[in-house]
């Protein structure tokens, strides 16, 4: 039985007195192009590259760029085509490879234990998760709550929250998707925001007798053929997380990235930080879409910790009314 050549899809000769049956051209054909949609992405990944549209948006996705590339394997397999077929096990073995998560595993505070305490971050979508919001930080009581696209109803929601629970608050009240609040139990001293369309407000937490940095995260996400601002912002919160460096940090929001973009990446290797997902053993758990029945879904909501901290659990709420779950984490920060 013939078989394709290996070097060109093109050659249609004759081969052994026979010619090719056009449905394993096609098959192989079909499988390269997949091959090469794949490929692409997954270079990026290797090289340390997000590229550019559609290569941000395939990277949130990684882990499922196995199901085109096993269908690319498959069809070039089925057309016969040799060098495709080691071309597509090296493709999802090189997938597979950068589906292992990133980061350190565990981290290794020094000195005794100062404070305990939880941190839940949530993008209410506008505001339309206010309810749902409010019903989680009375029942969990974290200990500093961030809040990303907090809109009016949400700011004033907010602010009916007795202060005796919430004596300390940086609230930045716009409507639609650039509110964004801060509260804690613990003191809080204000600092510079970094710059961005959607608010990015930080503090100074007094916590156990230290001092954190505590910063929220909101960067414009990668959009189609508009991803300039997603480069800009998130390399805005990168420069945070290098300059931040040294001293106990929080960072804590919708990072509108997963641990497959480089950038995303930067901000963990610049700032010596840690994914309390991936610390907890929940790297692919998934924090979005949360609205809608799909098995394409990732994690882009993170609460990131420098060294100091010890992350004791994670768990993502679903709260009804917004396309992301929240994330609830406990940590402990040590020092001497």
């Amino acid at each position: 039985m013939d078989t394709l050549d290996t070097g060109t899809l093109a050659d249609h000769e004759v081969t052994g007195g026979r010619r090719r049956r056009p449905l394993r051209v096609v098959s192989a054909w079909a499988g390269a192009l997949l091959l090469a949609g794949v490929s692409a992405v997954v270079g990026c990944r290797a090289a340390g590259s997000d590229g550019v549209t559609p290569v941000p948006q395939a990277l949130a996705f990684l882990p499922w760029l196995l199901v085109p590339g096993g269908a690319g394997l498959a069809l070039v397999a089925l057309g016969r085509w040799r060098t495709g077929m080691v071309w597509g096990v090296a493709v999802l073995a090189v997938t597979g490879w950068y589906t292992q998560p990133y980061g350190d595993a565990t981290t290794r505070p020094a000195g005794s234990i100062r404070a305990e305490f939880t941190v839940l971050t949530s993008n209410t979508e506008f505001g339309w998760a206010t309810d749902g919001l409010i019903a989680a930080v009375r029942r969990e009581k974290p200990g500093l709550v961030f809040v990303e696209e907090c809109g009016f109803r949400c700011s004033d929601a907010l602010a009916a929250l007795p202060l005796s629970d919430y004596p300390y608050r940086d609230v930045v009240r716009q409507d639609g998707s650039a509110g964004s609040a801060i509260l804690s139990r613990f003191p809080l001293r204000p600092v510079a925001r970094i710059p961005s369309q959607m608010a990015m407000p930080g503090a100074v937490a007094t916590i156990g007798g230290r001092e954190v940095r505590i910063q929220l995260a909101h960067p414009m996400p990668p959009l189609p053929g508009n991803d300039t601002a997603w480069h800009q912002e998130l390399g805005r919160v990168r420069e945070f997380a290098k300059s931040a460096r040294g001293g106990p940090v929080i960072l804590a929001g919708d990072f509108n990235a997963t641990q497959d973009h480089a950038l995303f990446r930067s901000v963990l290797d610049e700032g010596a930080l840690h994914d309390s997902a991936r610390l907890t053993g929940q790297a692919r758990a998934w924090s979005w879409p949360a609205d809608r029945t799909t098995p394409l879904r990732t994690q882009i909501d993170h609460v990131l910790v420098s060294g100091d901290f010890k992350a004791t659990s994670a768990r993502f709420l679903t709260l009804g009314g917004t396309d992301h779950r929240a994330l609830l984490v406990g940590l402990g920060l040590y020092g001497g």
